[in-house]
């Protein structure tokens, strides 16, 4: 009876500090991804910028944004402590987002405010991530699922604010869109601060001890410094690629030091990870798709009026068809938590190498959809039925690559080093978000005439499907050689 007691009690620490992290990253993705669902369209719109150039700042402008948690992970492990570095990380975001709204009146802030938000991107996102990983250490069956309602739960915030940003944009303008984004990260701090007793065990060993003012100094000047080269950066667009390309050396670099200078032990379970995180980086080349061509697919050549048998049910401008991710991946999210349980109770636990295939595979499916509806287009608009559908299997696609992404860290890489890698996927997902606008600008038009009707996005959404198509053959085959490292790893 007290081991079953000890059990419940530490089933419901575990619960308790996991939905405080829940919650701070639930606003934290109110905040990004409601700046996001309308930063592409401020530039298009407000700004008059070619489709071209605003498909590549917003690349740049995620590799940025998931370059820096590289650094940020590994000040969480060894400086900050990951609690200390997620919390500075919203702050950093919350403020960003504010010299947005400032930013639609002087636009020269723009730059100043992406600079901001991508440096708190890169103190929040590793270090969240990995008091996830640390709560459910040692139970892999758990972890997965941990991950998975992660995904779903953060998904609330991003749904609301998608929804919320471009309606407030059409009626009231940008500058309250943004502002908006920062005052809901705010309310996520002041939940996070009532709650944050739930959070004291948890973290890595510099939270445990105190900050001395030596180190605090020299990590503030080294934000602003942060800051001002990233502002530089994100106004040259030649600059902002080379950095790219730069970032996606350096991370192969990283991967062979970590792998030489570890032990025999653990070398499977890198052999695993990075695999593993290629295949999930690629997937990021299509998600970026939602970001920027998909988007400018929805204003150009989309109908915002779903309708039924005639019957008009609600309308979605371009923006808020983002919306329909989130959406479907909260949908689905409580049902493959379960059955991930499911299966790991009957010792039938489906390796996340298949996962990865099964989720590549509905990639594949969601850009055929699309290129059949830009088809069904030609020069006129496309029923929103199309989008629907296309978006329900990139939703689960997503949940099977990634949202799993960061559960491969926390599965195969020691815990030492987990904040430091997963800062590293991070960085990976930001370069393939980057390759994937300029793949979205195979559909962009001259400045002068930017792509207009659906059949202008045929053949982008062609090649995508048959990209996706090939990738899945490819990982289908080597499922062998993961299956023997995955057995390695659990024999080491």
């Amino acid at each position: 009876m007290p081991s079953e007691l000890s059990s419940v009690s530490s089933r419901s620490t575990r619960s308790s500090s996991f939905a405080v992290v829940v919650a701070i990253e639930l606003w934290e993705r109110f905040g990004y991804y409601g700046m996001q669902a309308v930063l592409l369209l401020f530039m298009v719109r407000q700004l008059g910028m070619a489709d071209a150039r605003a498909n590549l700042l917003m690349g740049a402008f995620a590799a940025m944004a998931y370059a820096l948690p590289v650094v940020g992970g590994w000040l969480g492990d060894r400086v900050l402590g990951s609690r200390r570095a997620m919390l500075l990380g919203a702050t950093c975001m919350m403020g960003g987002y504010a010299t947005l709204a400032v930013a639609t009146v002087h636009v020269g802030l723009m730059t100043v405010a992406m600079a901001l938000i991508a440096t708190g991107n890169g103190f929040f996102k590793p270090n969240a991530a990995n008091l996830v990983r640390r709560i459910y250490e040692g139970d892999d069956a758990a972890l997965d699922s941990a991950f998975t309602l992660y995904y779903m739960a953060v998904n609330v915030g991003s749904t609301a604010s998608i929804l919320l940003t471009p309606l407030l944009q059409d009626h009231f303008g940008p500058a309250v869109s943004f502002a908006t984004c920062s005052a809901g990260l705010l309310f996520g701090l002041c939940v996070y601060t009532a709650l944050r007793g739930r959070l004291r065990h948890v973290g890595s060993a510099p939270d445990f001890a105190p900050l001395a003012a030596g180190p605090v100094a020299s990590l503030l000047l080294g934000i602003v410094a942060a800051i001002a080269g990233l502002h530089l950066i994100l106004d040259r667009p030649v600059l902002a690629r080379d950095c790219v390309w730069l970032a996606a050396l350096a991370v192969l670099v990283m991967w062979t030091l970590i792998y030489r200078r570890a032990a025999p032990a653990q070398r499977p379970g890198l052999r695993m990870a990075y695999m593993l995180s290629i295949q999930g980086m690629l997937y990021f080349v299509f998600y970026q798709q939602m970001a920027t061509s998909l988007t400018l697919f929805a204003l150009r050549a989309v109908r915002g009026d779903v309708t039924l048998g005639g019957v008009t049910l609600f309308h979605m401008s371009a923006g808020q068809f983002q919306a329909l991710n989130p959406i479907w991946i909260m949908g689905a999210s409580p049902i493959l938590a379960f059955l991930y349980r499911r299966f790991a109770r009957q010792g039938r636990d489906l390796p996340i190498a298949r996962k990865f295939v099964v989720g590549y595979s509905l990639v594949t499916l969601a850009f055929v959809i699309w290129w059949l509806g830009a088809l069904s287009g030609g020069t006129g608009l496309v029923s929103p039925w199309f989008m629907i559908a296309a978006y329900g299997a990139l939703a689960v696609g997503e949940l099977l690559v990634g949202g799993l992404g960061l559960a491969v860290i926390a599965r195969y890489v020691p815990a030492a080093m987990g904040g430091f890698m997963m800062g590293s996927y991070l960085l990976s997902m930001g370069v393939a978000m980057y390759v994937g606008s300029m793949v979205a600008n195979l559909a962009a038009g001259a400045p002068a005439q930017p792509a207009a009707g659906a059949a202008a996005y045929a053949g982008l959404f062609l090649t995508l499907a048959i990209a996706a198509g090939v990738i899945t053959v490819l990982f289908a085959a080597l499922l062998p050689l993961t299956r023997r490292w995955d057995h390695e790893h659990v024999g080491a």
